[in-house]
């Protein structure tokens, strides 16, 4: 796999193993402003990869430093994302700027480049998340248009549940229970609600609990049948 070396000066050092990987997008409307953005030593963030729209991968942060792209975060007992988790950052302008389709020759490079981190490291597919699951309350990145469906057939995600099962009828408080149990964080529950579903249920982010996100939950928390690598 080839990097372009753009090193990055925001960078302290690691607490915490290798366990996370955490996706992004830029949420900026160039990649040059991102890249620079990602290298400003007065901006006080990085990220260890960017992943151009054409393919190209930047390597900013060494994998064994801990690069600044979750900022406050938690994703199930781990509160410092960062010390835990490399950061891939995916251009793409954004809510803000214009969010588009990610092009094939970028997913490409992204399914290459978190296959090589999981395998290096033995990150579990479950802890192959995106920023707006680690911060829920801040964050919608990478977004609704993120195709994990993708990663998730060659296992480098979760995927969507597809088991015919009954709804367990939790409430909010129940649903939410089950949520942060999941790994989310749910001191507010409505973001963490939204983040799940942009996530797992991406065609429609209400914020509202349905029989559909009930049962999506249950799937994702009960054990795999049998014969279900």
């Amino acid at each position: 796999m080839k990097f372009i070396d753009t090193p990055s000066p925001n960078w302290d050092a690691r607490t915490l193993p290798i366990s996370m990987i955490v996706l992004h997008y830029t949420g900026m409307p160039d990649a040059e402003g991102a890249i620079a953005r990602l290298c400003d030593p007065a901006a006080k963030v990085s990220a260890h990869y960017v992943v151009e729209e054409d393919g190209r991968i930047h390597r900013l942060v060494d994998e064994a430093n801990r690069a600044w792209h979750a900022g406050a975060s938690h994703w199930r007992s781990i509160d410092d994302v960062n010390s835990a988790s490399i950061g891939i950052e995916i251009v793409n302008p954004g809510h803000d700027w214009g969010y588009r389709d990610f092009p094939a020759a970028q997913m490409e490079a992204v399914i290459a480049l978190v296959a090589d981190i999981k395998d290096r490291h033995g990150i579990t597919r479950g802890d192959i998340v995106g920023h707006s699951d680690v911060a829920p309350a801040r964050k919608r990145d990478p977004g609704e248009l993120f195709p994990w469906g993708a990663l998730a057939r060659l296992r480098l995600a979760l995927p969507r549940p597809t088991r015919n099962l009954m709804d367990p009828g939790w409430t909010e408080a129940g649903f939410c229970l089950a949520l942060e149990r999941f790994g989310y964080d749910v001191s507010d529950r409505m973001a963490a609600i939204m983040a799940f579903q942009r996530r797992f249920r991406p065609e429609m982010i209400d914020g509202e609990i349905d029989a559909e996100c009930r049962m999506i939950l249950l799937a994702l928390l009960l054990p795999k049948p049998q014969g279900d690598a």
